[in-house]
């Protein structure tokens, strides 16, 4: 089976340094999943850079947890490519996944910032069902950012 793709994209009114604040500190990951899902997250972590980051070595064991509170998967979160205040490609071990990868990018745009998530992912199981639940919550992590953050008017 090939990977899966998914793409989301919000402008926000945020400046880039906001929404890069925002996406790696462990309260706005936690705000976007909330209340479809919640990470765990070792005691004291408050953002993705609190740790010494080796590209391709994990930052921390996160397990998923379905409506916070029924496990759902389990995770080694792993970053494999770091742009401070840019971007980032999240590339972790995961038990219901044989690849997941998630690309974030902030780039600036005229009164603000432009948030882009980029999914390639293969389900051990259930492709259709686990494309459709990715897809639910990252359109609910975009509507969290653009109620958070603001949003551009088109």
């Amino acid at each position: 089976m090939a990977p899966l793709t998914l793409s989301f994209e919000s402008e926000l009114e945020a400046a880039p340094e906001r929404v890069w604040s925002w996406a790696t500190s462990v309260a706005g990951i936690l705000a976007e999943l909330s209340p479809l899902a919640r990470m765990t997250t070792p005691p004291g972590l408050t953002s993705i850079l609190d740790v010494d980051v080796e590209l391709g070595k994990p930052l921390a064991r996160s397990w998923v947890l379905l409506f916070g509170f029924l496990p759902l998967d389990r995770t080694d979160l792993t970053l494999v490519a770091l742009d401070e205040g840019r971007g980032f490609v999240e590339q972790s071990p995961m038990l219901s996944m044989r690849l997941w990868r998630h690309e974030r990018t902030i780039d600036p745009v005229a009164g603000g910032s432009r948030i882009t998530d980029q999914l390639t992912f293969e389900p051990r199981f259930g492709a259709p069902l686990v494309k459709w639940c990715v897809g639910v919550l990252f359109r609910h992590r975009h509507r969290v950012l653009r109620r958070e953050l603001g949003t551009l008017a088109p």
